[in-house]
Order: structure tokens, then sequence, then C-alpha cells
């Protein structure tokens, strides 16, 4: 009896220890999905980078297995597949997967060229104009499709005048073509990032559209002046979004979101996406 003890600790022991190291790898994971996106994408990017450099400083001491012959071209490509990597196991939105892999490959290519500074601050310009508070707001700039226009058109009660705001507006496609279909109704788009906002105004004066154009963040407007709100964001922004709008919307308004559901809230109405275009959410408040 003694010896059967003696024979079973140790295995007990092992399974304890196996417990507790998925539990701290559990945890790690769970901390790292609570920062920020751009937060997590440079502890991505150093992740891999460190990794590679491990990589680099053994390739001296395998020398049998010709380890030390890549070039520098190689471990940029492997830096780029493990923050791709890193960025999947980390269950990260799927563009920022492709700006892990493409990041490091086009740092290099850059080098290679040997561009101008002013090319660098131009991009940085455009890129700062473009994205703007993408980081905070962890919403990132991706327009609509006709097909979602269409169904928010068909969504939108015909016996009445309507306010509807676009919430990240974008160039402003959705509510050019919306002021289009009802032109008894008031269309507006709400745009935090600079240059999109500008793009649309711009194209809103060329085409005539009705459709107006503000720059600045929804979070500043009362929902209560709307009847309809539209929102394309992700689903970071989505329980904020559906705390303002139960708090300021009125009775009988809509809700209407792309892609994105609110957290254990259900829809009123769910309409399916296909190939083409993601499912439209719709809750009546």
């Amino acid at each position: 009896m003694q010896k059967s003890l003696l024979v079973k600790r140790p295995i007990r022991q092992a399974e304890l220890n196996n417990e507790l190291t998925n539990t701290r790898r559990l945890f790690l994971l769970k901390k790292l999905k609570q920062l920020k996106p751009s937060t997590l994408a440079v502890v991505v990017q150093s992740s891999a980078f460190v990794t590679v450099l491990i990589i680099f400083k053994l390739s001296y001491l395998i020398v049998d297995f010709g380890i030390s012959s890549f070039s520098i071209v190689d471990y940029v490509i492997m830096q780029s597949l493990l923050a791709a990597a890193f960025s999947y196991c980390l269950n990260m939105a799927v563009w920022w997967r492709w700006i892990h892999l493409c990041f490091p490959l086009g740092m290099l290519a850059m080098t290679h060229l040997q561009l101008p500074s002013e090319f660098y601050l131009a991009g940085f310009i455009i890129s700062l104009s473009l994205f703007w508070t993408t980081f905070r707001s962890q919403v990132p700039f991706y327009p609509s499709r006709p097909s979602v226009w269409k169904q928010v058109a068909k969504i939108m009660p015909k016996d009445k005048q309507l306010r509807l705001i676009d919430i990240g507006s974008g160039l402003g496609d959705m509510s050019m073509y919306i002021a289009k279909v009802r032109p008894d109704s008031q269309i507006e788009g709400i745009e935090i990032a600079p240059l999109p906002w500008l793009i649309s105004k711009i194209r809103a004066k060329i085409s005539r559209s009705k459709a107006i154009f503000k720059l600045g963040d929804y979070h500043a407007l009362n929902f209560a002046d709307y009847d309809i709100i539209f929102a394309y964001l992700s689903p970071a922004a989505m329980l904020a979004l559906w705390q303002k709008a139960s708090q300021e919307m009125r009775t009988g308004s809509l809700l209407i979101s792309l892609e994105f559901e609110v957290p254990g809230v259900n829809p009123t109405i769910r309409i399916a996406g296909n190939d083409h275009s993601p499912a439209i959410y719709v809750w009546q408040i």
C-alpha cells in the first residue's frame, strides 16, 4: 500500500504543475487581450523581433545546419510570419494580422529604396489625417458597400420625415446615397478623421448632395436629436455606443449597426449577411 502511494504522488504533482502552468498562460493571454490594439501591436512586433534575435544569436552555435547562412531578408520574413502568427493566436482583428505581416517587409523595402525624408513626412501626414485617433477609438477606416446602403434605405420608415446620422461616415458614400433616395429627410455624417471628412465635403459639394458632413467625435453628439443612428464601428466600440444610445435616444428611434452586435443585447431585427456584405443589426429603442 505504501509503495502504491509513493508511485502516485509524483504523478499527481506533475498534473498540478501542468494545471498551474496552463492557468498562468491563460491569465497572461487574458491580460494581453485587455491591452489597446495599438499597445498590443507593439508587444506583438517586439516579441517577434526578440524571437528572431534569439534565433540569430543561436545561428552561430548551430553551424552544422547552415542556419548562419540566412540573409537579413530571411530574418525579416521570419519576423513578419511570427508577428502575424502571434496576432492570430491573440485573436486580433484580421486587418491587424495583415499589418503585422506587411510592416517588417515594408520597412525593409523602404530602407533599400533609400527614399528621401520628405516621402516619410508626407506618408506620416496622410496616415495621420486618414486614421487620426484609431489607436484610441479602436475603429479602423473601412467603408460600407452599396448593398448595405440599400438595406438601410429599406429599414427607414416611409411615412414621415427622418433625421439620420452616419457615425464614422468615411468618404460619405452612404450618407449621399440615402440623401438621394430620401430627399424628404435630413441625412448627416460625422467623421473624426480630417482627410475622409474633407473628401466627403468636397464630393457632396461637387455632386450637389443634400447630405451634411461634420468633423468631430460622435460622443459629443446628443443622440436624442436623431431618429436613426447608423454605425459601422468595431467590436471594441459597441458597448459604449449602446450605453450612449440607450440613455439618449428617444423611444421608437432606431440604432443600426453593420456587422457588429452589442454584447448581451438581442437586436430587434437581424438581416443576414452574405459573401458580399456582413449582417445588419437593428435595435428599436
